[in-house]
């Protein structure tokens, strides 16, 4: 978020672009099954306390996932799109949508560019998110973007592994 010379606020959803870098005490492979298997995602997706009741994956290059998050008031927060690149278990490009609008338009485009690097029985995993096109109205939701990705991971971990944490 800029100031324009007048001082009145100007979204720029680019300045909400992250990188997040994860080592998970658990084998690539196991990392990216979690990611790619839809039983699994489910266990770990969205922020603390929130939970996933509806979660479908096709990881493949055009494939499509839907993932539909609920926050602890019930809320549900739809998410779809689609595979780009998917290379096992190296790396996968996938774009997701959010915040459908009335006339069925999304008000938030991220593509995620996922990285997971081997290192004997770890995984470094690399998350890129670059906003694509976001509307004003989702503003405080990419403010929260990194946050949410962050306790992601979190049960993530616990969902892979049994040490109990992930390091930055």
């Amino acid at each position: 978020m800029t100031e324009d010379t007048t001082g009145e606020h100007e979204f720029d959803p680019n300045e909400y672009d992250t990188t997040i870098t994860r080592t998970f005490d658990a084998p690539r492979e196991a990392v990216w099954a979690a990611w790619t298997d839809p039983e699994q995602v489910a266990e770990w997706w969205g922020p603390h306390g929130f939970t996933v009741p509806d979660c479908e994956v096709d990881a493949r290059p055009g494939g499509a996932f839907s993932i539909d998050m609920e926050a602890p008031d019930g809320t549900v927060y739809p998410d779809e799109g689609e595979f780009h690149e998917v290379v096992e278990p190296e790396r996968l490009v996938l774009t997701s949508r959010a915040f459908e609008d009335d006339d069925g338009g999304y008000q938030l485009e991220v593509r995620h560019t996922v990285t997971f690097e081997a290192d004997g029985d770890q995984t470094h995993l690399t998350l890129e998110a670059e906003v694509a096109s976001a509307t004003p109205a989702v503003e405080e939701s990419l403010g929260g973007m990194e946050m949410g990705w962050s306790q992601s991971f979190e049960k993530l971990e616990a969902s892979v592994g049994e040490s109990g944490g992930a390091r930055t």
